[in-house]
């Protein structure tokens, strides 16, 4: 290893000091002792410094934290001054031998609001606060590197896998959170046999906004067309976010290189929009019980003999009138719409699923047990000693 010069020493000391007292003080705070803050970093310090390189004074405080450790109650509580934060950013400033890799802590809290971000997606938080947010497009390796090496410049880091509805999503999230002013769109767009180039339609709804059919004006996706982000929102975007084009590059330095620079010469937060129209989730709920389908009814069995599906279709009364066969569920349910054995949508809904559960257990060698419709009837599978061949249908009590 090439000698440190007597300045770098004095950095390296100097850093090493600043992050046992800022460890020290964490160990002191109760609210740091259940923070995820605290825990993540003293993690990613005794990983960086192997035992027998760490120096004593930080390996004692590291011990003395790690004794007073809780139970982890919440990842980060957004503290103006985050102790396990400063002491890992001391260690990585002043430490040439030795990066602290830690996960991206919040240091400033996603505030909980309603409507930010509005809309479900694949993407992760980062801190509310920020004025970058970080598109990888369809690269998730990408994101994820992102989130773990983000710095306290960015806010959101998600994926976009479509030209319309991911771009109406990626839009409202955005322009829902004044203080993104930047957008990175960075990593390689879909493949072009998909055809849905949702980079190069972010990029051009930046540049030239929507035509009058409500078109992304120069995209080249096969259907850029924005139905459910009113023109309002589009505008507030474009003026309020500045789109950087990194399509085509994944190189997370790069990528976090341009969130800094963007960072550097952020205006602040912009005007809030207006929000738009939120759709609330209705509360999802099962069904007490189903009525019974006039068609009749199914017994879905596993035959792996032949490995094959078989679907027994019965009247109300009891009697067997059909048997289809196939190796998918697509290959059961299509014909036995086509041949008008189903006429209630939630037998249909329950048809589907457990079509897709049995050819799940086909491929996969699992044991399939039908489940029973909430009605009158439950369906098991034949057991030992049943003395039949196909499963079997027992009244429910």
């Amino acid at each position: 290893m090439k000698a440190m010069s007597a300045e770098q020493t004095r950095i390296e000391e100097s850093g090493r000091q600043e992050a046992v007292a800022q460890l020290e003080k964490a160990a002191a705070a109760k609210k740091c002792l259940s923070c995820g803050c605290l825990h993540n970093s003293l993690a990613s310090i005794e990983s960086a410094f192997p035992k027998g390189q760490i120096a004593p004074d930080l390996e004692a405080a590291v011990h003395a934290a790690r004794g007073r450790l809780v139970e982890v109650q919440y990842e980060c509580l957004g503290c103006e001054v985050c102790y396990p934060a400063l002491a890992t950013n001391a260690l990585n400033q002043a430490t040439a031998d030795h990066g602290v890799e830690l996960d991206a802590c919040p240091t400033n809290e996603v505030e909980a609001r309603q409507g930010w971000p509005p809309l479900p997606g694949s993407y992760a938080v980062l801190r509310y606060q920020a004025p970058v947010a970080v598109c990888t497009l369809a690269d998730d390796q990408l994101a994820a590197t992102a989130v773990r090496q983000a710095g306290p410049e960015t806010s959101i880091v998600g994926t976009l896998q479509t030209e319309n509805l991911g771009i109406e999503r990626l839009v409202l999230n955005i322009v829902a959170n004044p203080n993104i002013r930047f957008l990175v769109v960075c990593g390689l767009d879909s493949r072009q046999a998909i055809g849905h180039l949702p980079g190069q339609s972010l990029v051009a709804l930046a540049r030239s906004g929507l035509d009058d059919r409500s078109r992304i004006a120069g995209a080249n996706g096969r259907r850029p067309i924005i139905k459910n982000v009113s023109l309002e929102a589009v505008d507030h975007f474009r003026s309020t976010v500045e789109v950087v084009d990194l399509v085509g590059n994944s190189n997370p330095a790069a990528v976090l290189d341009a969130a800094r620079t963007c960072a550097a010469r952020s205006p602040g937060p912009a005007d809030p929009f207006a929000k738009e129209l939120a759709l609330n989730p209705v509360q999802g709920y099962l069904l007490d019980r189903m009525m019974p389908d006039p068609a009749g009814y199914f017994v879905v069995y596993v035959d792996r003999h032949r490995h094959v599906l078989s679907l027994e279709h019965y009247g109300n009364e009891g009697v067997l009138d059909l048997i289809i066969a196939g190796r998918t569920a697509a290959e059961l349910y299509a014909p036995a719409i086509d041949k008008g054995l189903i006429s209630r949508l939630d037998h249909a809904a329950y048809l589907g699923r457990e079509l897709a559960r049995a050819e799940r257990a086909l491929s996969s060698g699992e044991s399939y047990v039908q489940d029973g419709a909430p009605e009158h009837r439950t369906i098991v599978e034949a057991g030992p000693g049943c003395g039949c061949s196909s499963p079997c249908e027992e009244k429910s009590s």
